[in-house]
């Protein structure tokens, strides 16, 4: 079990070609490996291995191609740190299945069951964790899909409809995640931001994931690589109001800013 009164840290690894940030595409498994004793050397409690790269206007891949891409790396993590917790980031249910297999122990699902409908049934059959975020669409059409009539109060009303899924299937350890980016654009995702208090509501522990996204370097006239001050900025306000798991590129930083972050408290 994992004690969330103090915020932790989940690091990246994408084992993908076109992630939307290089310096987190890992597809070497020494490489893999170098970068997961690092995360996990720096603090990080969870590593989310992803396989499926879901920047706006991503390529489709196969759910095969997937399978191929993290079944390796994450056996090859567990068996050489196997401390680790590995969250799979899939929207797949098969992909879920063999990554759990494998050794994963969280699913981190981009559209909370709602781009492959055995997801959900498939969580609860495995009796793992289950990350749900919010999302429009798909990743290639998702840049298009960014009206709301009322932000705040449709992505609410979307995780009570996913929590009660949950719930009734026998899902006990629900993390939401706003999905900043995700069909919304650097606008709304501030917006989201300002008010993810709100959210406390639902009663379930709370993910953020902002790191070097295009909501920060194009605020700031830069790029993704040059966006990890922003990130720590951002992950600072994330823990003020009450996040409970970052979900980051730069694992140290992170880490660094829950430390000053509890001692206000």
């Amino acid at each position: 079990m994992i004690d969330l009164s103090s915020p932790k840290v989940m690091g990246i690894i994408n084992v993908t070609p076109d992630s939307f940030f290089s310096g987190s595409r890992k597809i070497d498994l020494d490489v893999i490996l170098q970068t997961a004793g690092k995360m996990i050397e720096e603090g990080a409690t969870f590593l989310d291995i992803g396989g499926y790269s879901s920047r706006p206007g991503a390529t489709d891949i196969s759910e095969k191609e997937e399978v191929k891409r993290v079944i390796d790396p994450i056996k090859a993590i567990i068996d050489r740190f196997p401390e680790a917790i590995i969250s799979i980031d899939t929207f797949r249910s098969e992909v879920a299945r063999a990554a759990i297999d494998a050794g994963a122990s969280v699913v981190n699902d981009i559209s909370a069951g709602h781009l492959d409908k055995k997801m959900l049934s498939v969580v609860a059959e495995l009796g793992v964790p289950y990350v749900a975020m919010h999302m429009k669409g798909t990743p290639q059409n998702m840049k298009e899909l960014t009206k709301y009539d009322d932000l705040l109060h449709e992505v609410v009303k979307y995780f009570s409809s996913v929590i009660h899924d949950c719930n009734r299937l026998g899902i006990k350890d629900v993390i939401i995640d706003p999905g900043f980016g995700f069909a919304k654009t650097a606008e709304q995702s501030f917006d989201l931001l300002s008010k993810l208090d709100h959210f406390h509501h639902l009663d379930r522990p709370l993910l953020v994931g902002v790191s070097r996204k295009s909501m920060i370097y194009r605020t700031l006239n830069s790029i993704a690589e040059d966006a990890l001050n922003g990130t720590s900025v951002l992950n600072t306000v994330a823990l003020l109001k009450g996040a409970q798991i970052l979900r980051v590129h730069d694992v140290k930083e992170a880490v660094e800013a829950i430390k000053l972050v509890n001692k206000l408290s």
